[in-house]
């Protein structure tokens, strides 16, 4: 039995039409969330900023944690295309180079919008044992790009032949401390300041002398 195609209304399909509810109760939900604090924030709230019903928000999400987590990822993904669209375009730079641009256009995307650190770095912090676990996986993915670049960079003599994990770990660790510090100052701190302190940083990181091991 083939099932009816879902009625349009002026021209907007009901696939659409749950599409842009979905999206409109996304951006309700950074807003509420970064200004009032996740916990503060109630579903009915987020229904009437978004102007749907709470039984729209059920067929979308099955609890306002859902909604917390689907942003947080979001806020991750589209960091971590745009910093790696970047760097395919200077493919063949050195290291200092990939470093700038990595670090630069990953801050720039990050505090265009105050709202994404104050979410990614605050309020989706402690909240629940999936956001727990959802964070880990992030700072593992961003781990391992960092320590991507840090192996290429010993690839091409630029930094020693080493294990980068730790580091990579700790650069991830800096990043998110010195991004929680930006947010919580009104007015946030200086973006360009930011940058190039976490440049240096990285730089150091990874181009630092490997230490033996003492037997």
């Amino acid at each position: 039995m083939t099932t009816p195609p879902r009625r349009a209304y002026g021209g907007v399909s009901a696939d659409d039409r749950r599409a842009q509810r979905r999206a409109r109760l996304l951006v309700a939900a950074l807003e509420l969330f970064t200004a009032r604090g996740y916990q503060q924030t109630k579903i009915v709230d987020l229904c009437t900023l978004a102007g749907v019903s709470t039984r729209n928000f059920y067929e979308e999400f099955p609890a306002k944690e859902r909604v917390l987590l689907t942003l947080h990822d979001r806020i991750n993904a589209e960091a971590l295309r745009r910093v790696g669209g970047r760097l395919t375009e200077v493919e063949g730079a050195g290291t200092a180079t990939r470093v700038r641009v990595l670090i630069d256009t990953f801050i720039a995307g990050i505090t265009a919008d105050p709202r994404l650190p104050r979410l990614n770095y605050v309020e989706a912090v402690g909240v629940s044992t999936d956001l727990d676990r959802q964070h880990q996986e992030w700072v593992r993915r961003w781990a391992d790009f960092i320590e991507s670049e840090a192996r290429l960079a010993a690839t091409r003599g630029d930094a020693p032949d080493r294990d980068y994990r730790l580091t990579a770990y700790a650069v991830v660790g800096a990043i998110t401390g010195l991004l929680r510090e930006w947010q919580a100052h009104d007015p946030p701190l200086d973006t360009a300041a930011i940058a190039e302190e976490i440049r240096g940083l990285v730089l150091a990181a990874i181009t630092r002398p490997a230490v033996p091991v003492e037997p």
